[in-house]
């Protein structure tokens, strides 16, 4: 049969057909569309293996890192026992605990004893190997004598006081256990004066003071471990 002799009533149905078909089509074509668009996405959509191994590495940086404020007389002989315990990463010596009036104080500032600043040192180290409990017990209250008020060796006032800066309620619980066991082990025959306060401002001494003792072996130093 022609096509000229098909029956009126079958080429309606056909274009039902295909109006039916359409919104199929169009669907598809959107869900193609979509995925086209997810492969072409930017690669920083997510983080990289590069970046998220980078802000791993950061993570645990500072996980095993810990910084400590400890005044214990004259900066010079602390920073250069401090530095050689093993789990100690760095230290510098500064300023701390004083009014905030003096917001950048200098060694001569600090040196009249007025402006409230103890000489310290900043300790950074690894807790997995050095923990703040062992920093304290074992060393920071055998190398220098904690029952002198404002006073070390020669040194006298209260830039030279025996002082712990806490930072964190953690630090400030673990300085009080630790001084109230040495303040009790009957070693001193005095009491602990040792100050435990929260952290303030630390100012960086000047450059000479940094490391003074590598520089000048033969320098001044009234610190030494005690038994």
């Amino acid at each position: 049969m022609s096509s000229s002799l098909v029956s009126p009533r079958v080429r309606p149905a056909s274009a039902r057909g295909v109006r039916q078909l359409l919104p199929v089509a169009l669907a598809l074509l959107m869900v193609a569309g979509a995925c086209t668009e997810a492969r072409g996405a930017p690669p920083d959509a997510k983080p990289s293996r590069s970046e998220a191994a980078q802000v791993k590495s950061a993570s645990v940086e500072e996980a095993t890192t810990e910084t400590a404020y400890l005044a214990g007389g004259c900066f010079w002989g602390m920073e250069d026992l401090l530095r050689k315990i093993p789990g100690v990463i760095s230290t510098d010596v500064g300023y701390t605990g004083g009014s905030s009036v003096f917001a950048n104080p200098t060694y001569e500032d600090v040196s009249t004893g007025k402006t409230g600043n103890a000489e310290a040192v900043r300790v950074v180290f690894n807790p997995k190997l050095l923990t703040y409990e062992a920093l304290l017990e074992k060393w920071f209250f055998r190398m220098h004598d904690p029952t002198t008020l404002n006073r070390q060796g020669n040194d006298v006032g209260t830039q030279y006081r025996s002082a712990i800066f806490y930072l964190s309620d953690e630090q400030r619980r673990t300085a009080e256990a630790v001084k109230a066991r040495v303040n009790a082990s009957g070693k001193w025959p005095r009491p602990v004066v040792t100050q435990i306060v929260a952290a303030g401002r630390f100012t960086p001494a000047e450059d000479y003071h940094q490391d003074y003792l590598v520089k000048n072996p033969g320098g001044y130093t009234c610190h030494y471990m005690r038994d």
